[in-house]
């Protein structure tokens, strides 16, 4: 059976729950049934999305949710609302005037998904999606750790 952890009965509307049949020759996950895709564009279904037990139904990956248009990256700015992060771009602009560039950056909410563990300071891939609330656009598709050396192909500063 599936986490409730609303008031409302949650479930996923792919999957029948009041099946006859016991299935013993297919047993996806644990507490039988339950629907997940591939989002396509290269990014692999994360094992908590399979195999695990929450319904979202805001989740590219187990809800009904796709993904079209940008695909933009940036680091997690804040982690302190319910599914939700903030996103913070960093860019130049230039100045004609001076010729020289300014620092600037964006904020974007983005909709995170339970199989995804997101902690501020980790670099995120956010994928456009069609809007989820007042200001959530985009949905978390990869996380890459803090501390993880892959982080966007930068060399990191040994000190030498």
């Amino acid at each position: 059976m599936a986490e409730q952890t609303e008031k409302a009965f949650l479930k996923q509307p792919k999957v029948f729950l009041s099946s006859k049949k016991t299935g013993k020759g297919k047993r996806p996950g644990k507490g039988g049934n339950r629907f997940w895709k591939s989002i396509g564009l290269g990014f692999k279904t994360p094992r908590d999305a399979i195999e695990g037990t929450y319904i979202d139904k805001k989740c590219p990956f187990t809800g009904n949710v796709s993904i079209r248009g940008r695909i933009l990256a940036g680091t997690c700015h804040s982690a302190k609302m319910n599914k939700t992060i903030i996103v913070r771009r960093n860019y130049l602009h230039y100045i004609k005037k001076y010729q020289r560039y300014e620092k600037r950056h964006s904020n974007i909410a983005a909709h995170v998904s339970p199989c995804f563990r997101v902690k501020e300071g980790d670099h995120v891939i956010i994928g456009q999606c069609r809007p989820l609330s007042k200001t959530k656009r985009f949905n978390v598709l990869k996380v890459i750790p803090a501390g993880s050396s892959s982080a966007f192909g930068k060399k990191a500063f040994t000190g030498s």
